[in-house]
């Protein structure tokens, strides 16, 4: 039997980002995700060392690859970050709305990812002690 729930269709398009840095994030890791972006990457990896016996495989060389690769793996990490840290929290949203939705749901464990390490291994442990009954 299927539910009557309304779903509300938003894509990353249909939001309006609080922040040019949210819709950086957001866009590049759509871009980047995708299979054309990461054969662009092997491409110029390809050109990069076919090139390397036209210039001598000189240290100049291997600095472009090196200086290049370094660059962008050092920018992408922190829009990944933003990104995933926006999508837990989404998440963990959604999970909350399920329990506090749910009548015979223990209400206690929302919002528990912001507590400190000891509560939330506690509460895993009854978790499992409750689940082992």
């Amino acid at each position: 039997m299927r539910s009557h729930i309304p779903v509300r269709a938003y894509g990353s398009r249909h939001h309006n980002h609080s922040s040019w840095f949210a819709w950086l994030a957001n866009k590049t890791a759509h871009l980047t995700g995708r299979p054309a972006t990461f054969l662009l990457a092997t491409a110029v990896v390809i050109l990069w060392a076919v090139t390397g016996p036209l210039f001598g495989y000189s240290d100049t060389w291997q600095l472009v690859i090196n200086t290049g690769t370094t660059i962008i793996t050092f920018l992408m990490v922190f829009l990944i970050q933003a990104t995933q840290n926006r999508d837990t929290e989404a998440l963990q949203l959604k999970l909350d709305e399920l329990i506090l939705a749910t009548q015979a749901a223990r209400n206690d464990k929302v919002c528990i990812e912001e507590e400190d390490e000891q509560e939330i291994e506690a509460a895993k442990s009854e978790v499992r002690r409750r689940a082992a009954h």
